[in-house]
């Protein structure tokens, strides 16, 4: 349509978001789906939140507050990245948004001219490159296949940064793929862009808890402290806990990117939900004890989803180190054609399949930027995903 802007026609809507509508669309019309699109915790929010933010309520905290976040929320998450990142900042460091999507978008916004390149780890999450061509900026993607565990190395950084380099996106654990940069990796890319001192570092630090088996999350400003000054260190209490639909996030960084991240807000969204902003106050100062077992809950899943999926015919799924999904490679399925006659010439060709044929609904490879591969979100019960992976092998072994 004419009057739609040109901005609009740079992107596209969220792959994950269309995957997860298809599949409830088909569930209300009575199709047996499961639906392993979602990247959200399958459990309640803890009952200590949800009692502070009715408190909020009975109290009559729900006029506006300040654009970018209540001062008692700000100084929970000073103590916040000192106690868990030894990271320092103060409150006017800090930007409170609505979601962690929204503090990304206001950075890029804030930052971002024609020209200007922001690199982006692939696979990425579908939002990254969008976000970046919304704010005028160029995204400049840089495969890390499997055969790095889908890690950027040092000498890939390197060779992606160019004089007209903004930004560098760094997201550990990762989405899609679960990837964790373990405290060496992640020193090494601090060594690269130590050399580039007009590089800023965007790290999207939004699965921090949820780490398995004995690795140490870590994120750049508390591993080189010579780029606290330009990194945006951002986090939320979405996946952690179990607040995806209470939509906080929240960042420290330099005093003058957080003034002017808070200037685009003030004409955009204004102030993330009041009620919702004291039901983070209380999911960052209160009890911690529930992370641990749920972090126990989905190394379990991990590794039953892992094993189920390497013993489907033409798959390999590697072994993450965190978040809440998996990203199996499926070259060994790509020309064939499945039980039900579709030719499988790609992975969306595969997700498509997958879906009319078993009612497993996942999100193809080619939406994180690299293919051929899907992502899984294993944030669901082991029943369910038994179920799931068994269905996923029976369709893989019909393919001729």
């Amino acid at each position: 349509m004419a009057f739609l802007s040109e901005t609009l026609a740079r992107v596209k809507p969220s792959p994950t978001i269309a995957v997860t509508t298809k599949a409830q669309e088909l569930k209300a019309a009575g199709r047996d789906v499961i639906g392993l699109g979602a990247g959200e915790p399958d459990f309640d929010t803890p009952e200590n939140i949800r009692e502070a933010a009715k408190r909020a309520i009975d109290a009559g905290k729900t006029r506006y507050t300040a654009v970018d976040g209540i001062p008692e929320l700000k100084k929970a998450i000073c103590a916040k990245f000192e106690r868990e990142n030894g990271l320092r900042y103060a409150p006017h460091q800090i930007t409170v948004g609505t979601g962690g999507k929204q503090i990304l978008y206001n950075a890029l916004m804030a930052t971002c001219n024609p020209g200007d390149e922001v690199i982006i780890p692939a696979p990425y999450w579908v939002s990254y490159p969008d976000m970046v061509l919304l704010a005028g900026g160029t995204p400049v993607p840089v495969v890390a296949g499997i055969e790095t565990d889908f890690k950027l190395t040092p000498a890939q950084l390197e060779a992606a940064i160019t004089p007209k380099t903004k930004w560098f996106i760094f997201n550990s654990p990762s989405n899609p793929t679960g990837a964790g940069y373990t405290r060496a990796e992640l020193r090494a890319l601090c060594d690269v862009l130590l050399r580039h001192p007009q590089v800023w570092i965007l790290s999207d630090d939004m699965y921090e808890h949820l780490v398995f088996d004995d690795f140490e999350f870590t994120t750049p400003a508390q591993i080189e402290p010579a780029l606290y000054d330009r990194t945006l260190t951002c986090n939320g209490v979405s996946k952690s806990y179990a607040m995806t639909g209470w939509r906080i996030g929240y960042a420290g960084g330099p005093v003058a990117l957080i003034k002017a991240m808070g200037t685009i807000q003030s004409q955009s969204t204004s102030n993330p939900c009041s009620v919702s902003q004291y039901a983070a106050l209380e999911a960052l100062t209160g009890p911690q004890d529930f992370l641990a077992p749920n972090r126990k809950l989905f190394e379990g899943r991990r590794d039953l989803v892992v094993a189920m999926l390497n013993a489907a015919e033409g798959v390999t799924c590697p072994k993450p180190e965190g978040a809440f999904y998996v990203y199996p490679d499926i070259s060994g399925c790509i020309g064939k054609t499945s039980a039900g006659g579709a030719k499988i010439a790609n992975d969306e060709d595969f997700a498509t399949a997958l879906l009319e044929e078993t009612g497993v609904a996942v999100v193809f490879g080619a939406a994180f930027g690299l293919s051929p591969n899907f992502r899984v979100s294993y944030a669901t019960s082991n029943a369910v995903l038994e179920e799931a992976c068994k269905r996923i092998q029976a369709f893989c072994a019909g393919l001729k």
